[in-house]
C-alpha cells in the first residue's frame, strides 16, 4: 500500500494551492481517506477527512471554509484544495487511509484511527 501526496510548495498568505494523494496497492473504494499536517514542533494534526465514496466530509475547524477535500476514484486520487492560506498553515501536509468507509464519522480525524502514512509533501506560507 503506498498514499504518495504531492503539490506542496511555497505561496503568499492568501494564495492557494492544490495537494493531490495518489493510492496505490488497494481498493480505494472502501477506504476514508484523511488528510494530516505537522508543522515544526508541533504534533501531527488531523485536518480533513473524506468517506470512501466522498458523500462525507469534515474538516478542523482551523481550516473550515478555505480547504476541501475531494476524491476521484477512478484515478486512485484524493484532493485537498487549499484556498486563503495563511502563515500558520505552514506545515509538512500527509495523507493517510483506512478500510473504513465513514471511520471520520465515528472518531474525528484522529491520527489513532489511521495507519498507512504517506510521505509528506512541504507547504510553506510565506510574504
Amino acid at each position: 500500500v503506498q498514499l504518495q501526496a504531492s503539490g506542496g510548495g511555497t505561496v503568499q498568505p492568501g494564495g492557494s494551492l492544490r495537494l493531490s494523494c495518489v493510492v496505490s496497492g488497494l481498493t480505494l473504494d472502501y477506504y476514508a481517506i484523511a488528510w494530516f499536517r505537522q508543522a515544526p514542533g508541533k504534533e501531527r494534526e488531523g485536518v480533513s477527512c473524506i468517506s470512501s465514496k466522498g458523500e462525507r466530509t469534515y474538516y478542523a475547524d482551523s481550516v473550515k471554509g478555505r480547504f476541501t477535500v475531494s476524491r476521484d476514484n477512478n484515478k486512485n486520487t484524493v484532493y485537498l484544495e487549499l484556498n486563503n492560506l495563511k502563515t500558520e498553515d505552514t506545515a509538512v501536509y500527509y495523507c493517510a487511509g483506512r478500510d473504513q468507509p465513514d471511520i471520520c464519522g465515528t472518531f474525528g480525524i484522529s491520527r489513532g484511527s489511521f495507519g498507512n502514512f504517506g510521505p509528506g509533501t512541504l507547504v510553506t506560507v510565506s510574504s
